[in-house]
């Protein structure tokens, strides 16, 4: 008798194990969902590449506008372009980044570097690009020591279209985007969790 109610019991947590199993479809459907949500919770006015293009790659900062990558899937807002030029072909730099990590499914931020015990602390990122391919690393700071050097690919797609010098008048500032960023563009958490982030990020060369 013992030995049967041991195996109902075992049947049933393996059953309740199966019925809390989520496959990889239904971890992308909710993201989806989430990233859905948070775009109609923030008012957020998503717009073509077509319209980017016309608008001459820049998101109207007032109407909230942000394009979608059919690329890659990634939002993108361009708050500021930044001064400067673009990281030119054949080019290598080390950026200092100050970024908000926000965790959309969660619905919490989950790293900053913005925060006054931070101040000192940017993350340092070296890019370099050959035509059309950026590839980077982390040096140094929250994100190198968190997820390690890798750069998630979401972080480098706003490189054709952001001038990364750095502001040399107090009338110039740095280049700022911000960022929806699906799992597949994400770092190794995000990608193996299958979590979207938001993420609002500046740029500019290290001295």
């Amino acid at each position: 008798m013992k030995r049967i109610l041991f195996i109902m019991i075992a049947i049933a947590a393996v059953l309740t194990s199966c019925n809390d199993y989520e496959t990889y479809g239904e971890k992308k459907e909710k993201e989806r969902n989430a990233i859905s949500e948070y775009i109609s919770k923030n008012n957020i006015t998503v717009i073509s590449e077509d319209k980017f293009k016309e608008q001459g790659q820049q998101t109207n900062v007032e109407k909230n506008e942000f394009v979608r990558l059919d690329k890659n899937g990634v939002y993108m807002q361009i708050v500021r372009p930044g001064v400067g030029k673009p990281l030119e072909d054949k080019a290598k730099a080390t950026l200092v980044c100050r970024f908000t990590e926000f965790d959309i499914l969660a619905d919490s931020v989950t790293w900053s570097n913005n925060k006054p015990n931070f101040a000192s602390v940017p993350d340092l990122m070296y890019v370099s690009r050959a035509s059309s391919v950026y590839t980077a690393s982390f040096l140094s700071g929250i994100m190198y020591s968190i997820y390690s050097q890798s750069v998630p690919a979401g972080w480098l797609v706003p490189m054709p279209y952001i001038k990364i010098d750095r502001p040399q008048s107090m009338t110039e500032e740095c280049a700022k985007v911000r960022l929806i960023v699906p799992h597949t563009q994400g770092h190794a958490t995000a990608s193996s969790n299958v979590k979207p982030y938001y993420y609002e990020i500046t740029y500019q060369k290290e001295l």
